[in-house]
């Protein structure tokens, strides 16, 4: 199967470096294009990718296409490109937040489109991917998309009206671990450890910490309850963290990202 990419962005790279990763394509076999050419021809030739001269020789050239562009960009995108894309018919992958099935097929009914919400993990094979696909989807596109994307963490099938959340709870989340971890670091820096040490000891911790909770057999609190002995120093430290307001923090986070899409969405 050949993969084509319009635009190269973040999240685009994310998926290369994922499916590179996992081993489930030649790089050769992955097409590029973006209106920065300049841009896509260095990924290209970083990645080992095969660069395409414009959009309709990457959608001719692949089997699926993945839309990497802005959101306020994809429904002109798929017009002006509704010829090679009808023509060839790949299927057609949406990694944009805002923009919904509905809107996509109607400008080229009869594909298979997909929408996606990954997070940036899925570079290291450990993301978290939503996945829906529109009624011409529902047969295989969809089933396919699944196993792509669960070669490069967890995918889930899931409603497109769940979408928003997931966005903030997924693909926004990585950022806000990113700034846990940094505090929980800077903290072992004021009590004398160095920084690269200090990040070590909190992300390992966070990262084993995930391992108990995907383990499915307790719930968050449960563990928190495991790891803090009565009047212990463990249990100080999580009185200081409700005292400060660490998880009215976290969720007025998710909560300031979903109203932030539902804002780009109107």
């Amino acid at each position: 199967m050949k993969y084509g990419f319009i635009g190269v962005g973040n999240m685009a790279q994310a998926i290369i470096q994922g499916l590179l990763k996992a081993q489930t394509v030649s790089s050769t076999d992955i097409n590029v294009h973006s209106f920065h050419q300049a841009h896509a021809d260095q990924v290209a030739q970083k990645m080992h990718l095969t660069a395409q001269a414009s959009n309709e020789a990457v959608i001719l050239a692949s089997d699926v296409v993945f839309l990497a562009v802005p959101a306020n960009q994809i429904l002109d995108l798929l017009t002006h490109e509704r010829k090679p894309l009808t023509e060839s018919m790949p299927i057609v992958v949406s990694m944009a937040a805002g923009v919904s099935l509905t809107e996509m097929s109607a400008i080229l009914p009869g594909l298979a489109i997909v929408r996606i919400m990954p997070n940036v993990n899925v570079a290291l094979n450990q993301g978290f991917t939503a996945v829906v696909g529109n009624d011409q989807a529902a047969s295989h596109a969809t089933q396919q998309m699944l196993a792509v994307f669960q070669q490069l963490g967890t995918a889930l099938e899931m409603p497109e009206a769940d979408f928003t959340t997931v966005s903030a709870l997924a693909g926004s989340s990585p950022a806000f671990a990113y700034i846990f971890i940094d505090a929980l670091a800077r903290a072992g820096v004021e009590a004398g450890l160095s920084k690269p040490v200090a990040d070590q000891i909190a992300a390992q911790a966070v990262q084993g910490s995930a391992a108990a909770v995907l383990a499915g057999q307790k719930s968050p609190w449960d563990l928190v309850d495991q790891v803090c002995s009565p009047g212990g120093t463990t249990v100080a430290g999580v009185l200081a963290l409700q005292e400060n307001g660490f998880a009215t923090a976290a969720i007025k986070a998710v909560e300031a990202t979903i109203q932030k899409d539902q804002s780009n969405q109107s």
